[in-house]
């Protein structure tokens, strides 16, 4: 009999964790070892993944809120469910799709053909709605700079006696903490605009 893990993932340490954490202790399972990551799986950088990675062994099993925890895209995905079920010899359950439990047929080759398929299916899906929302975001910003919309910061004005400071402070009749006070600006702003005015 082995042991039991679960991992969970958020893209970002502003995101929380609960709502995952909370789907894993409601399965009842006394010795739930949790492994938890606060970043992008991108480029699977992830500490304590890697750490659970290392811990697991033939015959211990590996709970998952969904399938896009292993990773962030269709090869990742695929490659971490071969790892983890072929190479390791583990099994896994993925909460929100019941489909993807190994435990209970993936001890045939019906059973493991079925999951591998659905597997392949989903993590297709999963690739191809996050690039569709990424081409619907692109699309978006387009048009939006098409109707005269701006983006990024708004750009800071300068005070109406900005050439002036500038003169004085080239002049050294003032300091560079004096221009920055008078200007309103931080010192890599006024220095920008200074630039501006050269060109």
């Amino acid at each position: 009999m082995g042991r039991t893990f679960g991992y969970i993932r958020v893209s970002s340490r502003e995101q929380n964790l609960d709502r995952q954490e909370i789907a894993l202790q409601q399965l009842n399972i006394s010795e739930l070892i949790i492994y938890a990551d606060k970043q992008s799986g991108k480029y699977f950088l992830r500490p304590n993944y890697k750490k659970l990675m290392h811990h697991l062994k033939p015959n211990d099993t590996l709970y998952i809120t969904s399938i896009d925890r292993l990773g962030r895209n269709y090869d990742e995905i695929l490659e971490q469910w071969r790892i983890i079920t072929k190479q390791k010899r583990c099994d896994i359950v993925v909460l929100d799709m019941p489909l993807l439990d190994t435990r209970a047929k993936g001890k045939d080759l019906t059973g493991t053909f079925v999951s591998d398929l659905v597997l392949q299916i989903l993590s297709y899906v999963a690739e191809t709605e996050r690039d569709n929302i990424k081409k619907r975001q692109a699309e978006g910003i387009q048009a939006a700079k098409q109707r005269g919309v701006k983006f990024g910061r708004k750009k800071i004005e300068t005070p109406e006696n900005f050439d002036k400071i500038v003169l004085e402070w080239k002049r050294k009749q003032i300091s560079t903490n004096q221009a920055l006070m008078y200007s309103g600006m931080k010192r890599t702003t006024f220095y920008n605009h200074v630039k501006e005015m050269q060109l």
